[in-house]
């Protein structure tokens, strides 16, 4: 799991009732001296976050500051927790009020939204906002940050698909022991590491800039994030914009498995497309037959793994990435290919390490990941369910079925209780904008359409054809008109149908000249929010 910003520096934070600065978790490679010690305000009224000028060259006007919350919400003079923050301060007259962004996850870290979303709307559009990001409790720079077991992750792992009772012990033995890890180091955390709290720790943030209404973008999982934080705080919410949405009545076990069968879909139309350019991968014109020599591929890794690093479960991790944007689909043909045509082993092992490999910030991620979606809502505790369920689909759509399921096992031996799904039903929400492509995996179009009814006027923008995940701010511009105008004086596109307004997806990729292959690299096509999107969701999302 990649963050997209690792860029802090030290900032205090005035808050009332305590008189500590609240310093960054920042290393002195990039970032400026921690914060000095300031006077805490008397009262909530009066709390103020101290912003300090943490610039890069991408985003020169970029700050930095950190906030400190409760750890429990019901008890708000107890234990604080620390969140890191970022900002792009606005620089119009006209001024709309801070711009919360969050990339998703859960787990991911969004201290890169701010520079991001403020480079990529168009410069009129950021101008009105401060566009802040920020680490959720847990996350990255904020501290404490959880890593629950370092190397879960680290190959060679057991083949996912557990086709003998060995296999599954061995896969069924990581995840018991991954929940207990996180039980053992954190158990003092992790009954407040979920969605309801990171909310209020929203509301916290909104406070601290001193402002009556917050607006939001979300993707992904942020959706989810963003339409509980409005069901909490509908009279807070002043503008919402949701990405790539998630289903709000699936939460989690049920919209897991539906992945699953978008995964396979996806993953399909990857082998169609290298069929499609049989003349540069030449692994054959027929798909059926380029998806055999995948799973084949497969089979031989699983017996003896390439380099000793990539087995059959380390090439889903390869792949997968390609069912969230189909940038990723140049390098992972040419990876197909040169092991299937050559047997090459080396573009595998480079492919592994430049898209799959999950490093601290990986580990950490997939502690929150767990920690929140185990929490959230009730998962089966009866292995046996999950071996019937997994078992069904993967006779269906076997491409990330068990990688999946592995991913979200520990929930069923999961420390802590779990709390009910929010019910995101809401009326007294302005209007939203949400945005949904019909072929996305990582959270099918359903959601969209099922978000779009629960969220009482508001508008769903369809991407017709698309299945990349986090579609606006990517080089669409039907999609991002609509984005733009949103922001910029609130008015909404109307339609008669499920969508209130369709717009064509972006074209496929070709493959590479000549001059332009990079052998087992990312080709430079992958786009910051691709990159974003699919390393900090990981899969399972």
């Amino acid at each position: 799991m990649r963050r997209t910003a690792a860029v802090l520096c030290g900032a205090t934070v005035v808050l009332a009732g305590t008189l500590t600065a609240a310093p960054a978790n920042a290393s002195a490679s990039n970032t400026a001296n921690t914060a000095r010690s300031a006077q805490a305000a008397r009262t909530a009224q009066t709390a103020k976050v101290g912003w300090k000028a943490c610039g890069t060259d991408d985003t020169p006007t970029l700050q930095c500051a950190s906030l400190k919350v409760p750890l429990d919400h019901a008890k708000p003079q107890g234990r604080k927790i620390t969140l890191a923050l970022t900002r792009v301060p606005h620089t119009s007259k006209t001024y709309q009020g801070p711009l919360l962004a969050n990339p998703g996850g859960p787990g991911g870290s969004g201290l890169g939204m701010a520079g991001f979303v403020a480079s990529s709307l168009p410069k009129e559009v950021a101008a009105q906002y401060d566009v802040i990001g920020f680490d959720p409790r847990g996350v990255g720079e904020s501290t404490p940050a959880l890593d629950c077991k370092p190397g879960h992750f680290d190959p060679v792992r057991p083949d996912s698909v557990p086709s003998t009772s060995a296999i599954e012990t061995a896969n069924l033995s990581r995840a018991k022991a991954f929940a207990q890890a996180c039980g053992k180091k954190y158990a003092d955390l992790l009954p407040y590491i979920n969605t309801l709290s990171a909310v209020r720790d929203m509301d916290s943030i909104r406070k601290a800039l001193g402002a009556k209404k917050i607006n939001y973008f979300g993707y992904s999982y942020g959706t989810y994030l963003g339409a509980v934080y409005a069901k909490l705080y509908p009279e807070r919410v002043r503008r919402l914009v949701l990405d790539s949405i998630v289903d709000p009545t699936g939460v989690w076990y049920d919209s897991n498995i539906q992945q699953d069968y978008a995964f396979d879909k996806r993953h399909k139309a990857l082998m169609a497309w290298i069929a499609k350019y049989d003349s540069t991968y030449k692994l054959g014109t027929d798909p059926a037959k380029v998806e055999a020599k995948w799973y084949a591929m497969r089979a031989d890794l699983a017996k003896k793994p390439a380099g000793g690093k990539v087995g059959a479960s380390e090439l889903e991790d390869i792949f997968i990435p390609g069912g969230y944007n189909n940038a990723y689909w140049p390098t992972l043909a040419k990876t197909f290919a040169a092991y299937a045509n050559d047997h090459d082993t080396a573009a595998l092992v480079t492919a592994y390490d430049n898209i799959a490999a999950i490093d601290a910030s990986g580990d950490n991620g997939y502690s929150i990941y767990t920690s929140v979606q185990c929490s959230d809502a009730s998962w089966p505790r009866d292995w046996n369910q999950w071996r019937k369920d997994n078992w069904a689909v993967y006779e269906k759509a076997p491409f990330m079925a068990w990688n999946n399921a592995w991913y979200n096992a520990p929930c069923a031996f999961w420390p802590t209780k779990s709390q009910k799904p929010v019910n995101v039903a809401n009326s007294k929400l302005p209007p939203a904008l949400l945005f949904q492509a019909t072929d996305d995996a990582a959270t099918p179009y359903q959601g969209g359409v099922t978000m779009s009814r629960l969220l009482r006027g508001s508008s769903l923008v369809v991407e017709e054809g698309g299945g990349n995940h986090g579609i606006t701010l990517s080089g669409n511009a039907c999609l991002d008109k609509h984005l733009a105008t949103y922001l910029t004086n609130g008015k909404l596109p109307h339609g008669s149908g499920v969508a209130d307004a369709v717009c064509e997806k972006l074209p496929d990729p070709k493959p590479p000249t000549t001059a332009a292959k990079v052998s087992g690299a990312v080709q430079p096509a992958v786009d910051t929010v691709a990159r974003t999107l699919s390393g900090v969701l990981g899969h399972g999302r």
